[in-house]
């Protein structure tokens, strides 16, 4: 009776024992496999797969814009020439085969000056070109450079804003039902595509001054050389005497002309009172008449 009774005990020991080791290796199993949807819900930096995307789908409008740096780029160049006009000819041809044109032009007797727009990526190439012309003296060379990339992607960004907007709106069109509503739904639309309108020139404005570069070329004559002749000193200061003994006697008649007028309103009185008074004392005096 006791041998079975230790049989019974050592087999429920036994039982016992491979169920726990059947629950710890299951649950060892489990351990191990537990990690993997937190591997995958995981990204670099602890955010979600959607979210990451979510992310680049906002921010991918200024993505361009930020990997290249917007660069508005303005050049002024002074040259000196014997021929302007020809320099100024060959700065037109130089700036059209570059892919540019003349925006603005002036000239003059001995002066020229154009103003050109040029590729922005092209700019250097067109200063050297010019500064290199034979025959060009370079007097001034000046280059100004403006970084308004975020100014282009703060546009871009709002650019995308509104154009959902004026959706939502033209959705609220859709699915309205009085007169009244669709006359407040068709004014507000109008303001938003208005400013829609608004930011696009914007944005074409400053991507065009990034992508054409302006290039002010302003061209003067070179004069002749004097030439010295050899001339007699003494005709020299006979010559400079001369000149200026004319030009005194000239202002001479300058202050008797501005001097005459008043010489005749006042003299003329006076020169006949002096005549009265001398006229006077030159008359006999009569005798004293006797008794």
């Amino acid at each position: 009776m006791g041998r079975r009774v230790g049989l019974v005990v050592a087999a429920f020991a036994v039982l016992a024992l491979a169920g726990c080791g059947a629950s710890s290796s299951s649950g060892s199993s489990a351990d191990q496999a537990a990690p993997a949807p937190a591997q995958e819900e995981a990204q670099p930096g602890g955010t979600p797969k959607q979210d990451s995307a979510a992310t680049g789908e906002a921010e991918r409008a200024g993505t361009s814009a930020q990997q290249n740096r917007q660069l508005v780029r303005t050049a002024t160049v002074e040259l000196r020439a014997p021929d302007s006009d020809a320099v100024l000819t060959q700065v037109k041809d130089l700036v059209i085969a570059q892919g540019g044109y003349s925006a603005q032009e002036r000239s003059q007797p001995g002066r020229a000056s154009v103003t050109v727009k040029v590729p922005g990526d092209r700019l250097d190439r067109v200063m050297g070109a010019v500064t290199g012309l034979d025959g060009v003296e370079v007097g001034r060379r000046e280059l100004q450079t403006e970084d308004v990339t975020e100014q282009v992607v703060d546009i871009e960004a709002r650019l995308a804003n509104q154009r959902a907007s004026v959706e939502r709106v033209r959705g609220l069109l859709d699915r309205a039902t009085t007169t009244s509503e669709i006359t407040d739904i068709e004014a507000e639309l109008t303001k938003r595509q208005s400013e829609l309108e608004s930011l696009q020139r914007r944005y074409e404005t400053v991507t065009g001054q990034v992508a054409m570069a302006t290039l002010t070329v302003v061209i003067s004559a070179t004069g002749e050389p004097v030439v010295a002749h050899d001339e007699n000193d003494f005709l020299e200061a006979f010559a400079g005497g001369w000149k200026a003994l004319v030009g005194a006697f000239g202002w001479l008649l300058v202050v008797l002309g501005g001097v005459l007028p008043f010489a005749v309103v006042l003299g003329l009185p006076a020169f006949g009172y002096l005549w009265w008074r001398r006229r006077r004392r030159a008359a006999p005096v009569a005798p004293p008449s006797t008794p």
